[in-house]
């Protein structure tokens, strides 16, 4: 999925030729010695000759079946295939076998303190690890900086507004008491939270953060794998040099996140030769002409990244002007902190690249797919990937392959649902061809970014 002709690499699996079984015949060697001693006892007369040699005839054809018929029992027995293994056909090969390694057992999360906003209220709601309910948060010692942690730890990117509001405003629904500020500070978000039986200020915390994963009410697709206007509203295609070469995602009104190698191979300062299109489906002439590209005013790649084995594929891009959000032009949230999506999680996969590996059919419609997260362990396993797979990676698609990313997908969003808000859990960055069997699509793991990503677009 690498525009680096280096980094996508088709590995043709070698196909696996069973050899039939050449048993090759025993030339058996029959002695004579003793026969020729008892037939001197024998009356030297032509009719006891012709006896003789009708017995020996009948003997020698004797011991010759039941040589063959030993030797068959011999190889039948050499030949049979154990309990534990099944007989390989001649027709097997390597492509039709996929692997059969078990997934990680889902664990619950770590994580001592869970954070929510109530879709009713708005309050902020805070469970610790020790109990078993949700509780509101004091206004005691609050502040719009923890405001804006807490918004980042769901995911959001920033804080949008943030009020007290009195316990007598909401109602008698709130009586296992609250979650309080402790007066120390802590540097870790996580340890600045204990239960409380009351709230001295008599008000509780309630948060709106920066609205994203959403998108219009659309009639749904049965079968289908053209996308509608609007569906995926974060979708950005970006056009170097008036030519499609990537996908992206829209995260806030100036920044895009997209994959480093798209952008590694064009050395800066060429940022002028880009142009981001939002808010579009159908890249043909007719309907490009209709829209004016946003330009892109700075692009940076993570430092960490590695072209060769495509570690920390990943880059921001930021807009000269804003985008005007609306049904079709949407941000994406990004994943909670220490969000690890299990493996068998449905989600989907968009863009514009190659419909076939042959690098000539790349559709005008944008193009949608769902995939099935893969866990790490089973992607890195032998009959896959063997090792390649870094923390900051993660796999989705089939065993079976058929459906997958391909070139020109690269930078492009894989979004799962969380409740009711769509998330970037991963970008397009990298696989062995495309589609193939034991080969998914290998993803850049945003989770494991996003400290970086806010450092960025606050000093930016």
């Amino acid at each position: 999925m690498s525009l680096d002709g280096d980094t996508l690499s088709v590995i043709e699996n070698p196909v696996a030729v069973s050899h039939p079984f050449h048993s090759e015949k025993a030339a058996g060697v029959t002695g004579t010695k003793g026969v020729q001693g008892w037939l001197k006892g024998i009356h030297s007369t032509t009719h006891a000759h012709r006896l003789v040699k009708l017995l020996a005839a009948v003997c020698a054809v004797g011991l010759l079946g039941g040589l063959v018929v030993g030797v068959w029992f011999l190889v039948k027995l050499l030949l049979r295939p154990s309990s534990s293994q099944s007989p390989v056909g001649l027709g097997d090969t390597k492509e039709t076998s996929f692997c059969n390694v078990t997934e990680d057992i889902s664990i619950s999360d770590p994580r001592k303190v869970f954070y929510r906003i109530s879709p009713e209220n708005s309050l902020l709601e805070i469970q610790l690890g020790k109990l078993p309910t949700w509780l509101p948060v004091c206004y005691e010692r609050w502040n719009s900086s923890l405001g804006t942690l807490v918004c980042r730890q769901l995911g959001y990117l920033r804080l949008t507004k943030h009020k007290g509001v009195n316990l007598t405003d909401i109602g008698p629904n709130y009586t296992d008491g609250f979650i309080q500020i402790t007066s120390e500070h802590k540097s870790s978000l996580e340890n600045m939270w204990q239960f409380r039986g009351s709230c001295i200020t008599g008000k509780v915390i309630a948060l709106q953060c920066f609205e994203c994963g959403t998108r219009a009410k659309l009639p749904r697709i049965i079968g289908g794998v053209e996308a509608t206007l609007g569906r995926w509203p974060w979708q950005v295609s970006l056009y170097y040099s008036n030519r499609h070469t990537c996908g992206g995602s829209i995260i806030t009104s100036q920044w895009v996140v997209t994959a480093a190698h798209c952008v590694h191979n064009y050395r800066l300062p060429q940022v002028s030769s880009w142009v981001v299109y939002a808010g579009i489906v159908t890249r043909s002439s007719a309907k490009m002409a209709q829209h004016t590209g946003y330009a892109v005013e700075k692009i940076i790649y993570n430092k960490n990244y590695n072209h060769r084995s495509h570690d920390s594929d990943i880059a921001l891009m930021k807009l000269r002007t804003p985008l005007n959000f609306s049904d079709t032009i949407r941000p994406i949230c990004l994943p909670q902190y220490d969000y690890d999506v299990p493996g068998g999680t449905q989600c989907w996969i968009s863009g514009w690249g190659y419909t076939q590996p042959d690098g000539v059919h790349s559709p005008d419609t944008l193009k949608e797919a769902p995939v099935p997260i893969i866990s790490t362990k089973k992607c890195n396993s032998s009959c896959m990937y063997n090792g390649e797979i870094t923390p900051r990676m993660l796999c989705a698609g089939y065993m079976e392959g058929k459906v997958d990313a391909c070139q020109g997908d690269s930078g492009g969003p894989l979004v799962c649902q969380d409740e009711n808000v769509w998330r970037l859990v991963g970008v397009v960055s990298w696989g062995t061809g495309c589609a193939e069997p034991n080969h998914p699509g290998v993803y850049t793991k945003v989770a494991e970014f996003l400290g970086w990503v806010y450092e960025m677009i606050e000093n930016y």
